[in-house]
C-alpha cells in the first residue's frame, strides 16, 4: 500500500488529504485539522482527483513514484 499526503487552505481551516493506492484502486480521504475523524470519498470528484493528479505528477518528475500511478488516475479521469 502506498500513502500519499498533502495540506491545502480551505475557508474552514487547513485541510489534509490522504491517498492511498492499494490493490489497483485510489481511496481518497481528507479532514480538517481539527477533526479527529476522516472523510471518505466514493466515488473521488474529479476535482479533487486532478489535484490529486498534480501531486502524483510532480511527486513523478522528482523520482519518488512511479507513472504507472499517474496513470491510473488519468484512466479514472477519462471514465467521467
Amino acid at each position: 500500500m502506498q500513502k500519499h499526503q498533502w495540506r491545502e487552505d480551505s475557508e474552514d481551516g487547513k485541510m489534509v488529504y490522504r491517498a492511498t493506492y492499494h490493490a489497483g484502486e485510489w481511496k481518497l480521504y481528507s479532514q480538517l485539522i481539527e477533526d479527529e475523524s476522516w472523510h471518505h470519498y466514493e466515488p473521488i470528484p474529479e476535482e479533487l482527483l486532478l489535484k490529486l493528479r498534480n501531486v502524483m505528477w510532480n511527486k513523478y518528475q522528482r523520482g519518488r513514484c512511479p507513472h504507472k500511478l499517474v496513470t491510473k488516475i488519468d484512466n479514472m479521469l477519462k471514465k467521467d
